[in-house]
């Protein structure tokens, strides 16, 4: 079966914690997995594609169960071209696997991400790597305010008022990870190419996928490959392609430009 691609899914998701026996609390506690008498689980996933205004939110059912959450953001997660989320491949991603083999639901074995705060530890130097410290720093909003009582009350009370706050808190954080991604972005290589997933086309900027591309520079490798770095007009972002790929480029255009003064 062919899986239509949407491009950018950003998500994020909210966790319970485990319920368990415990007779001192304390730092340097262990507390051994045979206690633990409710293993934790994903209260809500939130989510949303990119440039598109309506942020999508599923949560787990009045029995506290996650497994009609994951099927559904399961499906939603395979048309996607990249998924994108802050600690998205060590936490988000993980506990989806976890949850999804627990409940023997199929699941892609890779899926193309972005971590943000990957590209926040690798290319820049911010004194917190935290999304909410990066949203902070760039003027772009800042997580809302939780505290302990709101997953106890959800939890252990199931609490409907308490829920909806969580998914409001979850989804402010898909919002604000959307605008740290686009500040972000302009600095880090792409990924894919948006122009072959949105038009099918390689002569285009693979951050946005504008035809409105312009020759910056020209550049060599070490191994005598010659390059030529382009500059986006809409998006202002950076993409270097092959002398041959930026030949197919110069033809594409002059053969429009050829095809715009016949028709004028």
């Amino acid at each position: 079966m062919t899986i239509n691609t949407k491009g950018r899914l950003f998500f994020d998701i909210e966790t319970s914690p485990n319920i368990g026996f415990f007779w001192q609390s304390g730092y340097k506690l262990q507390v051994p997995y045979s206690n633990i008498i409710k293993e934790r689980a994903i209260i809500c996933i939130c989510y949303k594609w990119e440039n598109d205004k309506k942020i999508y939110s599923l949560n787990w059912d009045s029995d506290q169960c996650d497994k009609q959450m994951l099927i559904d953001f399961i499906k939603v997660a395979n048309e996607a071209e990249e998924l994108v989320g802050h600690n998205g491949d060590k936490f988000d991603l993980t506990w989806i696997r976890t949850r999804a083999l627990f409940h023997r639901l199929p699941m892609f074995p890779q899926y193309t991400t972005i971590d943000t705060l990957k590209q926040a530890r690798s290319t820049f130097r911010f004194n917190s790597n935290r999304l909410d410290y990066i949203a902070n720093f760039l003027g772009i909003g800042s997580k809302l305010e939780t505290g302990f009582g709101l997953w106890r009350d959800i939890v252990l009370n199931n609490d409907k008022k308490a829920l909806a706050s969580m998914i409001k808190y979850c989804k402010n954080d898909v919002v604000i990870l959307e605008k740290v991604f686009n500040h972000l972005s302009s600095y880090v290589p792409h990924k894919t190419h948006r122009g072959v997933t949105l038009y099918d086309d390689r002569n285009s900027c693979p951050h946005c996928g504008s035809k409105q591309i312009n020759m910056n520079k020209h550049r060599t490798t070490a191994s005598g490959m010659k390059k030529v770095q382009y500059v986006c007009v809409p998006c202002g972002k950076y993409h270097t392609v092959s002398q041959q790929q930026s030949n197919r480029i110069l033809i594409e255009r002059y053969k429009d430009e050829s095809i715009g003064s016949i028709s004028r």
